[in-house]
């Protein structure tokens, strides 16, 4: 292994802050692949956090009070679920060398995880790195119908009440506008993400722990 790969292997937690300062971030072809891949989408996915949208029925779920929610109380398990092989997705980016890096920054306190219980069990969930006022959401699962939906609401109440000025999503689908997510320029990301990281945000204004 050379090249682009020998220098990857070598990417440090701090070096991964420094690239999503940057505006990239990694990736691998498989959950098997030793090595990683820096993104850079030409088109940048994004929510507009005072643009959200919350569909009538999930709206509905979120009022029952379906699911418990939790902050960084089982981090490793959501990241491992995140990852998982299923029926719609054969194949998974998440590599063990990915999960090492995101685990410690999680460690570090720049990485999160937003979980659903349901009955004692986690149902569903997301997790994503956190650096000054912006967000960048990574991957989300669910064992239980609208779990990772009600986990990005939570998730955009939190990031509202702190003060955050971007949540990035990094790419856009179908499944995220429905939320209001939309695509735009990379240099137009760019300057939103440079006021972020001048924002001292706080993740922790609201409290799940009572």
């Amino acid at each position: 292994m050379s090249g682009i790969n020998d220098l990857m292997m070598e990417i440090t937690p701090r070096v991964l802050l420094k690239a999503y300062a940057s505006g990239i971030f990694p990736m691998a072809e498989s959950s098997t692949d030793p090595g990683m891949f820096w993104v850079e989408p030409e088109l940048r996915g994004i929510i507009p956090l005072d643009e959200f949208h919350v569909p009538k029925r999930l709206m509905r779920t979120v009022r029952q009070g379906i699911f418990e929610l939790r902050v960084d109380t089982a981090f490793s398990d959501v990241i491992a679920l995140c990852a998982e092989r299923s029926t719609d997705r054969k194949e998974t980016w998440i590599s063990d060398r990915i999960n090492q890096l995101y685990t410690e920054l999680h460690h570090m306190g720049h990485c999160h995880s937003i979980e659903c219980w349901q009955d004692g069990k986690l149902a569903g969930g997301l997790y994503g790195v956190r650096l000054g006022g912006a967000f960048f959401g990574e991957s989300m699962f669910s064992r239980a119908r609208d779990a990772s939906k009600v986990a990005l609401v939570h998730l955009v109440d939190r990031l509202t009440a702190g003060g955050f000025e971007l949540l990035d999503t990094q790419f856009n689908t179908s499944h995220l506008r429905q939320f209001g997510a939309v695509e735009i320029p990379k240099v137009d990301y760019e300057y939103l993400l440079a006021n972020a990281l001048e924002v001292e945000a706080d993740f922790f204004a609201i409290d799940t722990s009572s």
